[in-house]
């Protein structure tokens, strides 16, 4: 198995191993056997942070050790999905230089604060962002995230992961240096118990870190990591980021299947009878125990939830085909959570034009998220941050950041902070063109501005940060907090048939998607209707050469994408990419491989070029390729070129090697 370089050994040996272990004294009363495995609104200040757990002042509790008298600089290229780093704004004075602590405080104080994607971010996260740049800054900020960040903020885990997503991704030296700082052990999780912020945080960070690398093992210790106990010395927080972390490293299908045989599945049909518990975080553990079970984790003879659930009375839920593609929905389509680092967003089933209506949500966690209402025309764009409200065809309540959200710009408004348990209420009146949102029944006053751009087909919509989860009613079962109007409910006018009420696993999905045929009629850009239309070369080529040339040019992305060339040229590849060096030898030791490569390759292409065209000269052709490169796909003109160009033909093998070449490191493991 190909494993990415940015994964050493312990990280997924070592790190993995001690993530389970960490988890041993926190699922003691409920598993028997052994198992696998941004922006709070509370007030922070560093002297409690720093009692929090008993921790020890940050000068006491650094652990990293200044072994090279220059800090190597990381030369991982950056995320080029991401905008680049910013420096100090023009506002921004140059401060005296704080400890990392109090940099990832400040970061948690101010971070709510951030409500514009082309806002400046503040000081404190830039410098953050520099610190990472070298492995040691990099090993202090996350032993900082750890360390510092309280138990209490509920926004504290997506302060790490927008902290380390930003972040250069680490080198293997510094996951093995972060490995063995921690030190976590079945001996560490039993001394600190009382810990849970440190516990919580450790999970979070190595959740983060499995969803950013390509983890390619897991320990083969997972199976030996959980006792069975009666404490009660758990705390929920701790096990939900713990299953939020395993869920993460599962995605290599290794890992998963590594994890499946441990017999988790069996602790979490336990935890998953919080599903609907009244405790927040006991129903945030419920809700991720049962995905696991119906998306990851599966147990033979477990039937699956949107088998049993009842949707006799629902007519109206949260769509999952209009979703974006990390969000996970109930089986019940009627709750959603993000877990990952993107803004998810979703959109309901039930779509009004006229009339005035309403909803209500019920927040589970009380971090950011943009809920409200939203037209077809608005667009989920995840991993740009953009959700409900962020363009002319929605708005969005966010009572995390206290807001109003319309057209990617915010204004406040004079509710206190959400917090979990709360109820919102969600009226549109089409009549008036008027928005009207509530907190636990207390009302705002009416949002128009969206109704200058859509004055119909507008939808119940949510976008959601990471970890955040919510509850809709569209009007199933009683409302808590009736608008004092006249109302129509979604699932008193909505209907849904027997099979577009159920919300498959994603397994089940895909398993559906590959059992799909495509008609060799079909269309090829919808994939379903019968074709009706045949695109043709325009004719407008300046002579019958260049004519010719383009009816070869089709014909070559037809032949070199075909399954018997492609399978051709990797078994040349696979045969002899292990004989190329990236060094300056003589060429003529290649030579074999290069004639080789001709008689096979390019008399195949030549061949099957003749039987379409017959009187076709390769040579020719080829004469001709230089005048016209710019008009080929550069990946065919790139394969073409290794047939006269030598150095083009080693540098296809050095590629080939590059990612077909095994990466190894040899570690003694720790026991």
């Amino acid at each position: 198995m190909i494993i990415a370089t940015w994964i050493v050994f312990y990280a997924s040996r070592s790190l993995a191993r001690g993530l389970l272990l960490t988890l041993e004294l926190h699922f003691l009363r409920f598993w028997e056997t052994s198992a696998a495995g941004t922006m709070g609104n509370n007030c922070i200040c560093r002297e409690d942070s720093e009692a929090e757990d008993g921790t020890a002042p940050p000068n006491q509790l650094r652990q990293v050790e200044n072994t090279a008298t220059e800090p190597e600089v990381r030369s991982r290229p950056r995320d080029p999905v991401r905008p680049p780093r910013r420096g100090r704004g023009p506002h921004e004075p140059r401060r005296k230089k704080q400890n990392v602590d109090g940099l990832v405080l400040d970061t948690l104080a101010v971070i709510r604060t951030l409500v514009d994607n082309d806002q400046e971010p503040p000081y404190s996260m830039i410098t953050l962002h520099e610190m990472a740049e070298t492995d040691e800054g990099w090993l202090e900020v996350v032993q900082s995230l750890i360390r510092v960040i309280p138990l209490e903020d509920p926004l504290g885990p997506a302060v790490i992961t927008l902290l380390l997503d930003e972040c250069p991704l680490p080198t293997k030296d510094a996951l093995q240096k972060l490995s063995e700082m921690l030190n976590l052990s079945g001996a560490v999780a039993c001394q600190d118990a009382s810990s849970p912020a440190k516990h919580r945080n450790t999970t979070a960070v190595l959740g983060c870190l499995a969803e950013k690398l390509a983890v390619g093992r897991i320990v083969n210790e997972i199976n030996m990591l959980v006792s069975p106990s009666q404490s009660s010395e758990s705390h929920p927080t701790v096990m939900l980021f713990a299953l939020i972390a395993l869920e993460k490293f599962a995605q290599t299908s290794e890992n998963k299947l590594t994890v499946s045989e441990s017999s988790i599945s069996n602790r979490l049909m336990i935890l998953e009878t919080w599903a609907n518990h009244t405790d927040s975080l006991k129903r945030q553990v419920g809700f991720c125990a049962q995905w696991s079970l119906d998306n990851l984790f599966l147990k033979e003879g477990r039937q699956f939830t949107y088998e049993k659930v009842n949707l006799n009375n629902i007519n109206a839920m949260l769509n999952s085909n209009d979703v974006s593609e990390y969000l996970k929905i109930s089986p019940s389509g009627m709750e959603a959570r993000c877990d990952a680092s993107s803004f998810e967003s979703v959109r309901c089933t039930f779509c009004v034009d006229s009339g005035v209506w309403y909803y209500e949500v019920t927040v589970v966690t009380s971090g950011v998220m943009q809920i409200g209402w939203a037209t077809k025309d608005s667009k989920f764009l995840n991993h740009e941050g953009y959700g409900i409200g962020d363009d002319e065809y929605s708005c969005a309540y966010d009572g995390c950041r206290q807001l109003i959200w319309y057209n990617a710009r915010s204004k406040p408004h004079s509710h206190p902070c959400w917090k979990e348990g709360d109820t919102i209420g969600f009226l549109l009146d089409l009549s008036k063109k008027q928005m009207v949102f509530y907190l636990n029944g207390n009302q705002l006053p009416p949002e128009k501005q969206v109704f200058s751009s859509a004055t119909s087909g507008f939808f119940a919509a949510a976008s959601f940060m990471s970890y955040q989860q919510c509850e809709f009613n569209f009007g199933a079962k009683p409302f808590r907090y009736q608008p004092p109007v006249k109302f129509s409910t979604f699932n008193d006018y909505a209907s849904l048939a027997s099979d577009e009420k159920i919300i498959l696993p994603r397994h089940r999905r895909l398993a559906l998607l590959k059992q799909v045929s495509i008609r060799d009629n079909c269309c090829t850009l919808c994939c379903d209707k019968m074709a009706d239309t045949e695109l043709k070369p325009c004719g407008h080529s300046s002579s019958d050469a260049d004519a010719t040339f383009d009816t070869v040019v089709g014909y070559l992305e037809d032949i070199m994408m075909g399954d018997e060339f492609q399978q051709l040229q990797g078994n040349f590849m696979e045969k002899h990419y292990l004989e190329f060096e990236d060094s300056e030898e003589n060429k003529l030791s290649y030579t074999p491989i290069f004639n080789e490569h001709i008689d096979l390759l390019e008399k195949y292409i030549e061949q099957q070029l003749i039987e379409r065209m017959p009187g076709f000269s390769m040579t020719a052709f080829t004469t001709s390729l230089q005048q016209h490169k710019d008009e080929i796909a550069g990946d065919i003109f790139d394969m073409l070129l290794t047939f006269t160009d030598f150095l083009a033909f080693k540098e296809m093998f050095l590629d080939y090697r590059a990612v077909s070449k095994p990466f190894t490191l040899a570690v003694m493991s720790p026991d």
